[in-house]
């Protein structure tokens, strides 16, 4: 019968666990050797620089994101919407010559055109929209059409 005493099964138990931390150092090691080949500077390095370009790159985009945002704001001001109704408002003259163009931007803004045209001559009105209504004149229906033109093509 064989007799262990406590000191060397602790002795055993000892070596057995220093093994297994060895064995798991070892590839702890291996695999920070493999990520920092070719690398002329340490892993803690790379790993700030890495965080740094990561840290630059949401602050870019935070930028780009403001500068989208006051873009997209500012393009509502700009001509977005166009219609064009042509008509014949009199007997007299023959094909559509006459024309209604209305000319909004993103909150339904802008003038309508209208240019009336007869045999001996050719009148055009100017009239202010305020988000797709006249300011100043009541809208004729040939008006009213065309801004809805304008308004329907956009969406």
């Amino acid at each position: 019968m064989i007799n262990f005493d406590v000191g060397t099964v602790a002795l055993g138990l000892f070596f057995i666990w220093l093994s297994i931390l060895s064995f798991f150092l070892y590839r702890t090691l291996a695999h920070y050797n493999r990520l920092t080949k070719g690398a002329k500077a340490n892993l803690t390095k790379l790993l700030s620089d890495i965080l740094d370009e990561v840290k630059r790159t949401k602050e870019e985009n935070t930028k780009i994101i403001k500068q989208i945002e006051s873009i997209e704001k500012e393009n509502l001001y700009h001509i977005q919407k166009v219609g064009l109704l042509r008509f014949n408002p009199f007997e007299d003259t023959g094909g559509d010559q006459s024309f209604v163009l209305s000319i909004l931007n993103g909150e339904d803004t802008g003038i309508v055109l209208t240019s009336l045209h007869s045999r001996g001559v050719t009148r055009w009105y100017g009239k202010k929209v305020l988000k797709g209504k006249s300011i100043d004149h009541d809208l004729s229906e040939d008006e009213k059409k065309a801004i809805k033109n304008a308004i329907n093509l956009k969406n």
